[in-house]
């Protein structure tokens, strides 16, 4: 599992010129999933997205984290985090997981995100989707659940 966690001013998500996510300060964040993935690595990996501090206290130091700050989540499905492009230049995507199931997965991180968070929108799995973000700082940080769980 993939996280790409942006820092944000503000975000939204564009289906059919109709905007159908949009969040204020908080993380815009493209999810892959594999189909290695289970709901006890999705646990882990939103356990560290909700409670990662990078948000500036009274000192402007990244000491706080979404919830501290008020925070909203926009959560978009990314298949293309898993693309391969060791050979040739076009990318492979036979890593990503198979749409039932990184669907499946995309829903239960959605529904575990909404337990500590207040405010979480959402794009929509497999449509063209336009995504616009304010990248505040700027400040993008990585997740992979093959470094944090081993």
């Amino acid at each position: 599992m993939k996280f790409v966690i942006q820092r944000v001013s503000h975000s939204s998500v564009t289906v059919n010129n109709e905007v159908i996510g949009n969040i204020n300060k908080g993380f815009m964040v493209l999810i892959g999933v594999e189909d290695a993935d289970t709901e006890a690595i999705a646990d882990k990996m939103v356990s560290k997205l909700v409670n990662m501090r990078v948000f500036e206290d009274e000192n402007g130091k990244m000491n706080l984290a979404l919830k501290d700050v008020g925070g909203e989540l926009l959560l978009i499905s990314q298949f293309t985090l898993y693309a391969d492009c060791k050979k040739g230049n076009r990318p492979s995507f036979t890593g990503a997981g198979k749409p039932d199931y990184a669907n499946k997965m995309y829903e239960y991180i959605i529904d575990k995100c909404k337990q500590d968070i207040e405010v979480v929108e959402t794009g929509e799995f497999g449509a063209d989707m336009k995504v616009e973000l304010l990248n505040d700082g700027p400040v993008t940080i990585i997740l992979d659940s093959r470094e944090i769980i081993g």
